[in-house]
């Protein structure tokens, strides 16, 4: 059985087959709807019911109150429906946002690399192409893990038989563990993708500021080879914050990139370099790095942010201190079931 599920107030309609979520329809449908964790615990996705009957699902308490249920509210993650239904989603329509459907890949390991003594990077080559924006992440099912675990894509796009994932092994994680301990090379396994509006808009004003750490590197490097690729003219510069040397990666990469194009800078930073002689680089947090490089004034810029929670706030104070505003910053939002409920949302934005 298959029923119409109509969006307002853009007016879209999308085909839900029984027993799936109207989210997941959507996304492979074209139909952004806002997410994050995609398994009813951070409430991103709330839509209203105008009309029709929906099975609300296994929605968190947290996520969806009682009240809010009442008043005819879901979450499109959780959500099925047993009827042709109208909802009600807050929809954001950015110019510069492709809405490539998700799709269901089978992804073999080609490669496994030591990034850093905590990183690894893995290669995949896929069973069809992919296509997707630089800075957009996709879904990867894991043996003896429960849902799926999010990854950003390092990769160009224009690689679009393959995928390229850095990927830092959290203490006590099932699903990191497994690739760093378990995981070989032609082990195939489930994908799907692509996922996240973390992406440059390239019809807004302005040269570009990537801060990156840990394996946040990921998703700066694939929008930054893209821009790149494609002769990007604005200035780019890419902070990239690591404890030490060892854990400083594809550092050579992007040392090489900066001498064949004018327009890319790039300013490593190590925040535990002690008495390390051989480091002739910035030594410190990557944001101090950004505020010493532009001397705290970043007005005129668009700054995209990814890593470790700590370093995104220091960085939009950083940059929020420095005349950037909310509109100005960008950063990505994926969470898994793994993350519970905990979004690590900035304290300082009301969207991110």
């Amino acid at each position: 059985m298959t029923y119409t599920v109509t969006v307002e107030p853009t007016g879209e309609q999308i085909e839900v087959e029984e027993g799936q979520t109207i989210l997941q329809a959507a996304l492979r449908q074209s139909v952004w709807i806002p997410f994050a964790c995609g398994h009813g615990l951070c409430a991103t996705c709330k839509v209203t019911v105008l009309d029709g009957d929906v099975e609300v699902g296994d929605a968190s308490p947290f996520a969806l109150m009682d009240s809010e249920r009442e008043e005819g509210k879901v979450l499109a993650c959780c959500a099925t429906v047993e009827s042709d239904v109208t909802i009600e989603a807050d929809i954001d329509v950015d110019e510069d946002f492709e809405g490539y459907a998700v799709e269901d890949f089978h992804a073999t390991v080609t490669k496994i690399v030591d990034l850093s003594p905590t990183i690894k990077g893995v290669h995949f080559s896929l069973d069809k192409n992919i296509t997707f924006q630089a800075g957009q992440y996709i879904n990867l099912q894991l043996p003896g893990c429960d849902g799926v675990r999010a990854f950003s894509i390092a990769n160009a796009p224009s690689n679009n038989q393959e995928i390229e994932l850095h990927i830092r092994q959290v203490p006590e994680g099932a699903a990191t563990t497994y690739i760093h301990e378990q995981l070989k090379e032609g082990e195939t396994l489930p994908m799907s993708g692509p996922y996240g509006q973390f992406f440059v808009r390239d019809s807004q004003p302005g040269d570009l500021i990537f801060i990156a750490g840990g394996s946040g590197l990921s998703s700066p490097q694939s929008m930054i080879l893209d821009l790149l690729e494609r002769g990007d003219q604005r200035q780019i510069t890419l902070f990239q914050g690591a404890r030490n040397q060892e854990e400083l990666y594809n550092s050579e990469i992007f040392t090489d990139l900066a001498e064949k194009h004018d327009n890319l800078t790039y300013v490593p930073a190590l925040n535990d370099a002690g008495d390390d002689e051989t480091w002739k680089g910035f030594k410190g947090f990557v944001h101090e790095a950004a505020k010493a490089h532009f001397d705290g004034r970043f007005a005129n810029h668009k700054a995209y942010l990814c890593g470790p929670p700590p370093m995104i706030d220091a960085a939009i104070t950083a940059l929020m201190q420095g005349r950037l505003f909310e509109k100005d910053i960008f950063m990505e939002k994926f969470l898994t079931a793994a993350d519970g409920a905990d979004e690590h949302r900035s304290a300082l934005f009301k969207k991110i």
